[in-house]
């Protein structure tokens, strides 16, 4: 199954936007608030240097793409709609927009740097907005949502660990329903201090603070601050940054990447998601605005930022805040490729720390049964099955019935 990405944030801070110069989708795309009404998903990419240059081979992928060098790898990206005060008790959008985000393995919460919206989401003067209170707005809706469901359950808790129940599995079952594991749960509680306290005895304060560390630790969040472009946001993004020093936040024009998707799939300039510069190759064809937008691109945007940022949040979101590691796993060590002749066929996501077990139940089912070793191609190298993956590994799975993958 692909990494789930969820967009989160007020409306009209340009999640739609971001969603769209992703995924090249159409959604709607306008001021009014609550334009997006249900969630949105289609696919993007996360980027990631492909290895067969290093190995001297010419690829034949199936589950990704290889364009110059690059591997893309297919990610879910969900736009979810905007949030309101007291969504987490059902007002607005909020029961469907937290049942989506809850299937999200991470969320990027896009803000308006600008300062372009009020309290409320709607669109005001430049500067009139405070990005950082929205941002703490939205926070404070998914902690009490995971609050809610805590606190509304401590009947059912209390019962089943007078029954005989692990506290953290008893506490783990309401919420495994939104992408929670025992782990999330046992960091949470000794985080917030009460691992060793009876489950009786965590009194609303204590419960608040572990609802909001384990919010933090089971969704990863990455804060996009979009609007970068608008005069004044600079300042904002200076502001954010360090209010919220625990959290990666990064610089992006949602906007500016849709215009040059655009622009590229109209063949008038080439260019790639994430990429630091673009070249005109229709220049006759292009209109004064277009040139013009351009021109503000490659000064204001490129020369500030390096690139619009939409693209690299999603390759952050993936391999820093999901810890992910790109492996190839081949059948055919010599040619590097799958039994139908496919060279590097596949590239598998996994978590940092997964073993070449791990990798055996992704590629496979049944070839964990009879798993005996790996083969590191690169190293020519044997590995246990206990050994712990990098990125960029390729390897040869073997076992008993001497098959590799």
């Amino acid at each position: 199954m692909p990494i789930k990405i969820g967009i989160i944030g007020k409306t009209n801070t340009g999640k739609t936007t971001f969603f769209n110069s992703a995924t090249l989708s159409s959604s709607e795309i306008s001021t009014y608030p609550f334009t997006t009404k249900k969630p949105e998903s289609a696919t993007t990419h996360a980027i990631t240097l492909c290895v067969h240059p290093e190995f001297k081979v010419v690829d034949n992928p199936k589950n990704s793409k290889c364009i110059d060098g690059w591997r893309y790898i297919p990610i879910e990206l969900i736009d979810l709609p905007g949030l309101i005060k007291d969504a987490w008790q059902g007002k607005g959008l909020g029961n469907q927009f937290l049942s989506v985000a809850a299937q999200s393995d991470a969320l990027l919460h896009v803000v308006d740097v600008s300062g372009g919206i009020d309290s409320s989401g709607k669109i005001a003067e430049s500067g009139a907005g405070d990005p950082i209170s929205d941002f703490a707005d939205i926070e404070e809706e998914l902690i009490m949502w995971y609050l809610k469901i805590l606190e509304g359950n401590r009947d059912k808790v209390t019962k089943a660990i007078h029954a005989g129940a692990d506290k953290i599995v008893a506490i783990t079952d309401l919420y495994r329903g939104i992408g929670v594991n025992d782990y999330h749960v046992k960091d949470a509680l000794r985080a917030a201090g009460v691992e060793d306290t009876e489950f009786e005895d965590i009194d609303f304060k204590e419960s608040k603070k572990f609802a909001t560390i384990l919010r933090k630790i089971s969704k990863p969040t990455l804060i996009v601050a979009n609007k970068i472009d608008v005069d004044g946001a600079d300042k904002n993004f200076a502001r954010l940054r360090e209010r919220y020093n625990d959290t990666i936040v990064l610089p992006a024009s949602a906007d500016s990447e849709l215009s040059l998707r655009r622009a590229e799939q109209k063949g008038l300039i080439k260019y790639s998601p994430g990429s630091e510069q673009f070249d005109i190759i229709q220049p006759d064809e292009l209109s004064a605005k277009q040139k013009g937008a351009l021109d503000f691109i490659t000064k204001e945007i490129m020369g500030e930022y390096m690139r619009t940022g939409v693209q690299f949040a999603i390759n952050v979101t993936v391999f820093k805040l999901l810890k992910m590691n790109a492996v190839y796993p081949v059948a055919d060590e010599e040619r590097l490729s799958d039994r139908k002749g496919n060279v590097l066929p596949d590239l598998v996501l996994l978590k940092d720390g997964a073993t070449v077990s791990d990798l055996a139940k992704e590629v496979h089912t049944d070839l964990i049964k009879g798993l005996l070793y790996a083969k590191d191609i690169r190293y020519n190298l044997r590995l246990p099955t206990t050994y712990q993956l990098r990125d960029r590994d390729v390897i040869s799975l073997v076992s008993a019935s001497k098959k590799s993958h």
